[in-house]
């Protein structure tokens, strides 16, 4: 069933906002066949129930017996509403539209990728990696670059240009003087985006500018490493004022290249319009030394592709390592060269290991024995 005929019999639809331990936060909807009942007792107790109203429900035995996970951003049906006590019970888990592995959210529309251009500085290498990461969701890809007030308007301009070349058309915000921010909020109205992005760039004081009623945690960045201190510990959603959902994520430095090699080149979208017009020779072209290629070239972002095809290209691997146990190789991470890997030869399990001196008395000890 939809979530349009679950509501059409009468009963209560609600969106997953936060997972703690065994319990599940529900914001229920407001076109529920139950709301003249919510709000004759918001009207009696008013205190006592948020509107739209919250219950803190659990799941059901019966989802548990059949191994149905229930995430945040997840359409579920609320059976046993008990409205004093703001409790419930999750009967049903609509069919997700979306879903996310990590970090672990359901029913995303977009992600949110928030930058700094300076304090922080802004790293290409590392903006390039979020955004790969991004794209590997299927998701739209939205890109915030926050404390432009640091930054000249000419410099501004050249940031803007080169990542026009990469194929994506920034907003430059500023948290702290309250630049563009309301245009940023317009992109997030009536969807459940995900914000992600380094530490230390202004993502929770962009989420406590949009959501008043929010007051996150804010860190510093710190003098040495220009890194920002993580704030957020676990994954929730919270209601924005226009409609919608914001999904703060526990923050992360450096996005795992887990995707397949074979589709890596998808996910840079200059990359993508020289595929639209031509198509490179072997269909399975990893685009690196292979002859008529209809992407190896002259682009800005070519040497990123190849250092990220390697990281695809050795998780791939560990992967069809670890789930054959019989295999040959192994990789080896080398000591000189950032990022830089090579696989060897496995030796054969226990042929070259140094016999104990406990073995070696037991075979001596069998020895006389036989002797004797």
């Amino acid at each position: 069933m939809t979530g349009e005929d679950f509501a059409a019999t009468g009963q209560l639809l609600g969106t997953v906002l936060a997972v703690q331990a065994n319990f599940y936060r529900v914001q229920l909807d407001q076109e529920d066949g139950q709301m003249r009942e919510i709000r004759e007792i918001r009207e009696q107790d008013p205190p006592h129930l948020p509107h739209p109203p919250l219950l803190l429900c659990t799941r059901r035995t019966r989802l548990k017996k059949i191994g149905q996970q229930v995430m945040v951003g997840d359409r579920v049906v609320v059976e046993e509403p008990d409205w004093a006590g703001g409790r419930g019970a999750i009967a049903e888990v609509l069919t997700r539209q979306s879903e996310l592995d990590r970090p672990a959210i359901a029913n995303v529309n977009q992600i949110l990728l928030v930058f700094a251009v300076a304090d922080p500085p802004l790293e290409p290498y590392q903006l390039s990696r979020f955004l790969i990461k991004a794209e590997s969701t299927g998701l739209d890809v939205l890109l915030c670059l926050n404390k432009s007030d640091l930054i000249s308007p000419q410099e501004q301009q050249q940031v803007s240009d080169r990542l026009l070349g990469w194929g994506y058309q920034p907003i430059f915000i500023s948290v702290k003087d309250g630049i563009n921010t309301e245009q940023a909020a317009r992109y997030l109205s009536n969807k459940i985006t995900v914000i992600a992005g380094p530490s230390g760039v202004g993502k929770s004081s962009l989420i406590n500018t949009l959501i008043a009623s929010v007051e996150l945690r804010v860190g510093e960045v710190s003098g040495k490493l220009a890194r920002g201190r993580h704030t957020t510990r676990h994954i929730e959603l919270f209601e924005l004022p226009s409609g919608g959902l914001l999904a703060d994520t526990p923050g992360f430095n450096q996005p795992d290249m887990d995707c397949n090699p074979e589709e890596l080149i998808h996910y840079f979208p200059e990359a993508r319009e020289r595929l639209a017009v031509a198509n490179c020779r072997f269909s399975d072209c990893l685009h690196r030394d292979e002859p008529e290629c209809a992407v190896r070239g002259d682009w800005e972002r070519y040497e990123h592709y190849l250092e990220f095809l390697d990281a695809a290209i050795a998780h791939q691997t560990q992967v069809h390592q670890q789930a054959d146990p019989e295999s040959t190789l192994k990789l080896k991470s080398k000591s000189k060269g950032k990022g830089q890997s090579q696989y060897e030869p496995k030796l054969e399990s226990k042929k070259y290991r140094r016999i104990s001196r406990k073995t070696q008395l037991q075979d001596l000890q069998e020895l006389y024995r036989d002797e004797e």
